[in-house]
């Protein structure tokens, strides 16, 4: 669905994501794994059109999104969670949901005075939708919470209920497991395989949890230093010596001194 060509962003003379050549196939659960400061975060924000390449070029199948403002790709069905979760915390869940859709006719002033029942309709319409999705990832107790009140992995459910109000065709999850404990991160895992296999979502996922890889993700793809170093089943890049000298900073053969 994506393919990435020799992708470059510099921020003055630091190369954060630095010739990555890499796809992402329709109907997976990518893993986007690699130590801290590899570029995995840079990369996605590329992809999903935050951060304009120094050079390169990004498709999506078939088409070139190099460069598309973020609301572009959002109408194409790409979509991204942050590693911090961006909610409206003073509105509820279930408005934080609501509002997600473009081209609400209550967006429009006009509307405001000669369409209320177009407008009734819409919200009545939007209120089932997030009332289902909040039920579907468990959190249906929640819709009349402020989002602000919730807890941190409750609001990583609640990120990605916001792709589901849309007809998203790719989700980029930015460490969804980050601060969340080990009982939500498996509701979390849960909702996604259900996405995948029911619905159809493809997925690319950045974690540093290798349970949680392993549970969802293959392929696996590896990063360091702005580069792809290898990718493959996640045994496959467990083994591979690039990978663990980026992760140890030492060869295969020393592994047992470091404790590998």
């Amino acid at each position: 669905m994506i393919v990435v060509e020799d992708l470059h962003k510099h921020f003055g003379g630091f190369h954060a994501v630095d010739g990555a050549s890499l796809s992402f196939a329709e109907g997976a659960i990518t893993g986007l794994i690699g130590p801290n400061g590899a570029g995995k975060t840079t990369l996605f924000n590329v992809i999903a059109g935050v951060h304009k390449p120094t050079s390169g070029r990004v498709t999506m199948a078939g088409e070139d999104i190099t460069g598309l403002p973020p609301h572009d790709l959002f109408h194409k069905g790409v979509l991204r969670t942050f590693q911090v979760a961006h909610e409206f915390h003073s509105m509820s869940c279930r408005e934080n949901l609501m509002m997600v859709p473009g081209g609400q006719s209550g967006e429009r002033l006009w509307n405001t005075w000669f369409g209320r029942k177009r407008i009734a309709e819409e919200e009545r319409a939007l209120r089932a939708k997030a009332d289902e999705v909040l039920d579907f990832l468990t959190i249906g107790h929640l819709a009349d919470q402020k989002a602000g009140q919730i807890s941190g992995g409750q609001k990583k459910l609640l990120e990605l209920g916001r792709t589901m109000m849309v007809d998203a065709r790719i989700v980029f999850l930015d460490e969804v497991g980050a601060g969340v404990n080990r009982t939500l991160l498996n509701v979390i895992g849960d909702a996604i395989i259900r996405l995948n296999k029911e619905r159809g979502y493809t997925f690319v996922v950045i974690e540093h949890d290798m349970d949680f890889i392993a549970r969802l993700c293959d392929p696996v793809i590896c990063m360091a230093e702005g580069r792809v170093l290898a990718a493959g089943t996640l045994d496959q890049i467990k083994a591979n010596e690039q990978v663990i000298e980026a992760y140890l900073g030492t060869g295969l053969k020393n592994r047992e001194k470091v404790g590998a």
